[in-house]
């Protein structure tokens, strides 16, 4: 329709008023061009994020520290096979929304939203998508993890108050979150190889040496577990850690 616009304007006689009609019908078909290409730009940049979902997930939430301490509490418990890995891979990712959903409603409003309405640019969604992200990571982030990556690189340390490149803050991030992970789970740990050190000695001190200590031990630490609440402890702990 607007070509048809555009060429009858164009024709001979047509006068000022198809001049006009030209310039309106030319203006609409370069609005809508652009209208078109930045959706398909969007949606190109929205199939490319999914496809890393997964690694964002692991290297930017809080998904890593969940997931290990979860595995050490199912390894101290003696029942690596229960919880299943599914149901402990969907309680650490509900957790993980639940405990970013501030940081996201953030990156949301202050980056995402004016994108999707096309008030800003792409690159400056993604500068101020990385401000409330930087600055969550950075709160669970030790301050000699920085510094040694700031040594790999050769980097100068930007001045106080500047922002901190995510070339450092995000590996920074995972070796922080690494360290904290094992740490919970010792302390998970050490209550229930307590529990199987007791067994063993009782058993020994009956003369009971032919009975595998697992099985007496494995009952013990689960009724253990469940008298002191120890889904809801370790859940809490979790949480409350970020």
């Amino acid at each position: 329709m607007n070509l048809t616009a555009l060429a009858l304007a164009a024709a001979p006689g047509g006068g000022t008023g198809r001049l006009a009609s030209a310039a309106q019908a030319g203006a609409e078909m370069a609005m809508g061009a652009t209208s078109g290409g930045s959706s398909a730009i969007k949606v190109f940049l929205l199939v490319t994020a999914l496809s890393f979902a997964s690694a964002l997930i692991l290297s930017l939430t809080s998904f890593t520290r969940i997931i290990i301490v979860l595995s050490f509490l199912r390894q101290a418990l003696g029942t690596p096979q229960l919880p299943p890995n599914p149901v402990l891979m969907g309680l650490a990712l509900f957790l993980t929304m639940f405990i970013m959903a501030p940081t996201a409603t953030r990156i949301h409003r202050e980056a995402l939203g004016p994108y999707l309405d096309d008030k800003i640019s792409a690159t400056d969604a993604m500068e101020r998508g990385e401000g409330p992200l930087r600055e969550w990571m950075l709160k669970q982030t030790h301050e000699e993890d920085i510094r040694l990556f700031f040594e790999i690189s050769g980097q100068v340390r930007p001045a106080r108050g500047e922002a901190l490149p995510m070339t450092v803050v995000i590996p920074a991030f995972m070796v922080s979150e690494l360290g904290t992970s094992f740490r919970m789970g010792l302390f998970v740990f050490i209550p229930m190889l307590l529990v199987d050190i007791l067994i063993a000695a009782v058993l020994m001190s009956l003369g009971m040496m032919m009975v595998p200590p697992q099985l007496i031990s494995l009952p013990v630490k689960i009724g253990v577990f469940l008298l002191a609440g120890g889904w809801h402890l370790v859940v809490s702990s979790l949480v409350r850690s970020f």
